[in-house]
């Protein structure tokens, strides 16, 4: 069974919804630079930014670069901890520890058949953990990174363990355009398991405020103030068939996503049914 049959009911890093919160953009200017590929109105920008929410229980930290070793560390002793993407916030862990991936089920009380993601630092890290050979050259670099989850084979020399996404022959992968997740995932060495903060069936978030009531279950959650994409999640694209794509969620970039899978002479899947 592949990844992308359960996609579009099954990932909620993928999924969205709005408010705002925020840090002093001081905090961002430098650390958080995202690159310009898709319009900037999909960027992750925090200019206007407001004060972080109140830190309860010292569990809330900023997402710079000097926060960053400590959540390496977190995720390399198997914790679980919350993070800002370019689309949403997310929980995120070793996706190579089953200890670290069975806790964010617990966390978000959701059941084990519902695949998760994962998140690399860069794109050259992909095919450590699923198969790209038969992508046209530059794909990749031109989708991401971005808004996008590219939907990939995990073929038989994929580095994942085994009892992530059990019985699937595919999976989700992520390069977020955000600079604190990248250099975790570099700082860890691995790929990260990422999935939505939140508990399963309630709305994405969008803010830190919007888990409050989830931060305890976490090492620790990073504020990367409120996030402008909206709720409507990354874009799921299919891309395990050679010459073919199919998009399984349409996100906050499709027409983009589909613009560059054309130029490089992708064809769409038509829709089941």
């Amino acid at each position: 069974m592949s990844f992308s049959i359960r996609i579009a009911e099954k990932l909620p890093l993928l999924s969205s919804r709005v408010s705002l919160i925020g840090v002093p953009k001081l905090w961002f200017v430098s650390f958080l630079h995202l690159n310009r590929r898709f319009p900037k109105k999909m960027a992750f920008s925090l200019e206007n930014g407001q004060v972080s929410v109140e830190n309860k229980a010292g569990l809330v930290r900023p997402a710079t670069e000097a926060h960053a070793e400590e959540a390496i560390q977190a995720l390399k002793t198997g914790k679980v901890i919350a993070v800002p993407t370019d689309t949403l916030y997310g929980f995120a862990c070793d996706a190579c520890s089953s200890e670290a991936v069975n806790r964010i089920y617990e966390i978000k009380g959701r059941k084990h058949t519902s695949p998760l993601a994962i998140c690399v630092g860069d794109v050259s890290d992909i095919n450590r953990f699923a198969v790209t050979d038969h992508l046209p050259h530059g794909l990749l670099d031109s989708l991401l990174p971005g808004p996008v989850t590219v939907v990939l084979s995990r073929g038989e020399s994929s580095n994942l363990e085994k009892s992530l996404n059990p019985g699937l022959e595919s999976i989700g992968v992520r390069v977020p355009d955000s600079n604190f997740v990248r250099v975790i995932a570099r700082g860890l060495e691995s790929a990260l398991a990422l999935t939505s903060a939140n508990l399963t069936g309630q709305p994405s978030s969008v803010s830190v405020k919007d888990f409050e009531n989830l931060w305890e279950r976490c090492a620790c959650v990073y504020d990367g103030g409120v996030l402008p994409s909206g709720r409507a999640g990354s874009t799921v694209v299919d891309l395990t068939r050679l010459g073919k794509f199919k998009i399984l969620r349409p996100g906050s970039a499709k027409e983009e996503t589909i613009a560059i899978l054309e130029k490089h002479s992708l064809v769409e899947e038509p829709a089941a049914g």
